[in-house]
């Protein structure tokens, strides 16, 4: 099945290639590493649609690896702001002076997992796309793949991984990793698979079953627990006070409103505005805005008018859109 399975799907990313500025297409020259690296620490738990103006704005801004080494901490950051999991840009900062001291980005998995911020996936996409490494990348879409392909209920990295590679030609392994990754987006969707579509429906073991989308077998989703914070705005002569968070922990290094202390149950305020709920990876939170009249913490003065300037994550950029809505609501 393997050299078969392979060859077909490798056909249909021919025919049906998705043209992304972080690829090169089937046939031409392996894209540049900076770029392969980017486009998947960028899309980590978001989507291409979100990613794709992002990225392009991103390399137009820092067109190399040594130009983003260079940049201040803070303009990354801002940069950075809206596309979440703020971890991935403090990492993103650390690999790119780590790569420019060494001169470059290394070639194989192996070098590139000792990059900060670079795990098992991300070094194998790298070594694969830009290097030609036969290096199995899985991701979600390319485990649900190949799990259906040979009908597992339970697929663990270390039972895709080996099966993944047998199917790997010696070159530009790379295409068929992203051929796979493609099919699991656009038709081996994980509910309602477009089967009919499939060019690898006569060697997939989950389509014979007749229930392709029992497999993988699905998550047991966790209850996330609920947080309540305050966030202070206090607004003087047209600006709102800003502060830069720690840098380690919750947004870490991200320009915010100041915050109380998270809690169990909603803070007590009279001067209250309205609440901006938040899902985050592993709790939500419930972010009641507050009128304060002194500020708090070390901080500056942000002109509200320009506040998209100001690079907040998206919960304060929401928290600043209810204020200035109610500010508006009043003046009418």
């Amino acid at each position: 099945m393997t050299a078969n399975t392979a060859a077909l799907l490798i056909q249909h990313y021919v025919d049906n290639f998705r043209r992304l500025p972080w690829r090169a297409a089937p046939g031409e020259p392996a894209p540049e590493p900076y770029r392969v690296w980017l486009s998947e620490v960028m899309l980590q738990q978001t989507t291409v649609a979100t990613v794709r103006p992002r990225f392009e704005r991103f390399v137009e801004r820092w067109p190399t690896i040594e130009a983003l080494a260079a940049a201040r901490h803070e303009d990354v950051l801002s940069e950075w702001a809206g596309l979440g999991y703020y971890a991935r840009a403090r990492n993103l900062i650390a690999c790119a002076r780590a790569v420019a001291e060494r001169g470059g980005f290394p070639s194989t998995s192996v070098e590139l997992r000792q990059l900060p911020g670079i795990g098992a996936y991300t070094a194998a996409a790298i070594a694969a796309i830009a290097f030609g490494e036969r290096a199995p990348a899985v991701d979600t879409n390319v485990q649900r793949v190949i799990a259906r392909l040979h009908r597992l209920r339970h697929a663990p990295r270390e039972i895709i991984e080996p099966l993944l590679l047998d199917m790997l030609p010696a070159a530009r392994p790379g295409d068929l990793i992203q051929a796979m990754m493609d099919l699991g987006a656009t038709i081996c969707r994980p509910r309602s698979p477009s089967c009919q579509e499939c060019p690898l429906r006569s060697e997939c073991a989950a389509f014979a079953s007749g229930a392709p989308a029992q497999f993988p077998a699905p998550k047991v989703k966790r209850v996330r627990p609920h947080r309540h914070a305050a966030a202070y705005w206090t607004e003087w002569n047209g600006q709102v006070w800003l502060v830069r968070r720690p840098a380690k922990g919750l947004l870490g290094g991200m320009a915010a409103l100041p915050t109380s202390e998270m809690t169990e149950t909603p803070p007590r305020n009279l001067n209250s505005i309205g609440v901006v709920r938040h899902v985050f990876t592993h709790f939500s939170l419930d972010l009641h805005i507050i009128v304060a009249s002194e500020t708090v913490g070390d901080g500056w003065w942000q002109p509200v008018a320009g506040i998209d300037e100001a690079g907040l994550p998206t919960l304060f950029r929401r928290a600043a859109e209810l204020v200035m809505s109610a500010s508006e609501r009043r003046a009418a």
